[in-house]
């Protein structure tokens, strides 16, 4: 027997026409890459959005085209986002910060047909079209007005090109397991590899992202996507915050401290979502501006650990609460988020710090655990580590063109390449990524926690673990460090910071001092370029 419920297909295109009929006033405020701050509403980015679907269809873009994306986060790049669905093609997000010839693999591994590209990233576009054979056209999103000379091909601007249509259309309908987008890992091993989200995925995501115990948007939040949408799926929030008819804050090309507590506060921002180096910045800023945030709730924060002197800061100094999560591109990305349960909601100060330090439990639509090597789960007791594996309806089942195929197994299960715990409470913790866990005799040393231990010591910017090779030990800790502007602490000092917080066999090695860490384009350590570095760097106790 089969229920009599009507067929709904899980479309995109429903959240924004969602949007448009429930919220249709509720603003879309924009910094402008040409400058200016740029206000529309719900009701207008789908009207544009619906041209936008119309003028594609007339140049010959349908079902399952590749429509790449190197834009930041702007009503303009919204209004691609559903204007691309809305006709069945697939959005395809391009990091502008990856390097050029990486650039280039992707997109001809894509086969992008037509290039959306903001101002910004003209230059670059410039010499990478004569490495891209599929791609037919290129819009830039600006105006006549703004649009300057420029050597790229077929090159026309947004508005002009959007205004050839009168906007006359209607949706196309397709399954709901239709491909929506396209977003490419950061190839920290090996080539990239593509993660298709279909339809369904990206509502149901939106949907679980909803939550009070997820990010928990609301149509009276006013919510800053900091987090550019070429990032791991945008997070998602390009369809959340329209789904919750949540007024939407876009940032534009400018991200750093000063920026973005000016939008949070001349917006009233009430909720944002950023990697921790954007929240470092904002705290810098607010310690030398003497700042506030009177409006803002609480913040996502994700991409990599939050260090536990943020959460604080926000906290203690701010009233700012924060959402500490963890995701993955193959999962669109949220996995977790550290709200509190019953278990845990009475803890206060140090203890409540130690909760946060954790990457939180899985909302529905996430099921997780960690096993040995031999696919043997792990017991749940805060302290066993293991291979994090995840399934889920918004959770890659296989990679573009079917690369990767062995983190994937047989019962649904994708091997996150992470290495974590979970505790009793069914709180997450990562531990380290696979490859960067520290083997030392026998036992394994979280690169990540010492990391984050020693970030905390007052005259530190920036800290980096690394496993050097040992005679004794196979593998011991070097620990990198950046120092803060006007500050020389010595070796001494680093690790008499470390002596009382960690376990003595985790102190590492040795402490070297840098001018910079290396970071990839989505802002993380670049643990194999720091291994290449101290390749031949000899431990003092080996």
């Amino acid at each position: 027997m089969r229920g009599l419920m009507q067929d709904w297909p899980l479309l995109c295109s429903k959240i924004i026409d969602h949007a448009a009929r429930e919220h249709p006033r509720r603003e879309v405020v924009s910094r402008s890459v040409e400058g200016p701050i740029h206000r529309t509403n719900y009701k207008a980015v789908r009207e544009r959005a619906l041209k936008l679907a119309q003028r594609l269809e007339k140049d010959g873009f349908g079902v399952g085209d590749r429509i790449a994306t190197m834009a930041w986060n702007t009503w303009r790049h919204l209004e691609c986002w559903y204007g691309i669905t809305g006709i069945g093609a697939v959005y395809h997000t391009l990091n502008p910060r990856l390097f050029p010839e990486q650039i280039a693999w992707i997109m001809n591994d894509a086969e992008d047909k037509l290039l959306f590209v903001d101002l910004t990233f003209l230059p670059l576009v410039e010499a990478l079209q004569p490495k891209l054979p599929s791609l037919r056209k290129v819009v830039v999103l600006t105006d006549a007005a703004n649009m300057p000379e420029t050597k790229v091909a077929n090159a026309v601007p947004y508005e002009e090109w959007l205004n050839e249509v009168d906007g006359d259309f209607a949706w196309k309908e397709f399954d709901e397991t239709t491909a929506a987008g396209m977003c490419y890992t950061s190839g920290t091993t090996g080539n990239p590899k593509g993660v298709v989200y279909s339809h369904r995925s990206n509502v149901l995501h939106s949907m679980l992202s909803q939550a009070p115990d997820a990010m928990g948007l609301a149509s009276r939040d006013s919510m800053l996507p900091i987090v550019p949408l070429f990032h791991a799926n945008g997070w998602g929030l390009a369809l959340t915050a329209p789904m919750a008819g949540a007024r939407l804050v876009m940032p534009g090309p400018k991200m750093d401290g000063a920026s973005v507590h000016e939008l949070i506060n001349t917006e009233k921002v009430t909720c944002s979502a950023a990697v921790p180096t954007v929240w470092l910045m904002l705290l810098q800023h607010l310690q030398s501006s003497g700042g506030e945030l009177p409006t803002l709730d609480r913040v996502v924060i994700g991409g990599s650990a939050c260090p536990r002197k943020v959460t604080d800061a926000f906290q203690n100094r701010y009233g700012v609460k924060v959402v500490h999560a963890w995701g993955m591109t193959e999962m669109s990305p949220l996995g977790t988020l550290c709200a509190l349960k019953p278990e845990v909601a009475d803890k206060t100060g140090e203890e409540l710090l130690d909760v946060e330090e954790k990457q939180g439990f899985p909302p529905f639509g996430v099921e997780m655990k960690v096993t040995d090597d031999a696919n043997v789960e792990r017991p749940r007791d805060g302290k066993t580590f293991g291979r994090l594996k995840v399934r889920g309806p918004a959770v890659a089942s296989a990679y573009f063109k079917n690369q990767g195929a062995e983190m994937f197994d047989e019962e649904g299960w994708f091997d996150t390449g992470d290495v974590a715990h979970i505790d009793e409470n069914g709180y997450m913790q990562i531990t380290d990524r696979a490859k960067d866990v520290i083997k030392s005799g026998g036992e394994w040393i979280s690169s990540i926690e010492l990391e984050n231990i020693a970030v905390g010591h007052p005259e530190v910017a920036e800290a980096a673990v690394i496993g050097l090779q040992h005679p004794k030990w196979d593998e011991r800790p070097l620990l990198v460090c950046v120092k803060k502007e006007g500050c020389d602490p010595t070796k001494e000092d680093i690790l008499a910071f470390l002596s009382d917080k960690i376990a003595k066999w985790w102190m590492p090695d040795d402490v070297v001092f840098v001018e910079a860490i290396p970071h990839t384009a989505t802002g993380k350590i670049q643990k194999t370029t720091l291994r290449e570095d101290f390749r031949d760097y000899v431990l003092p106790t080996a």
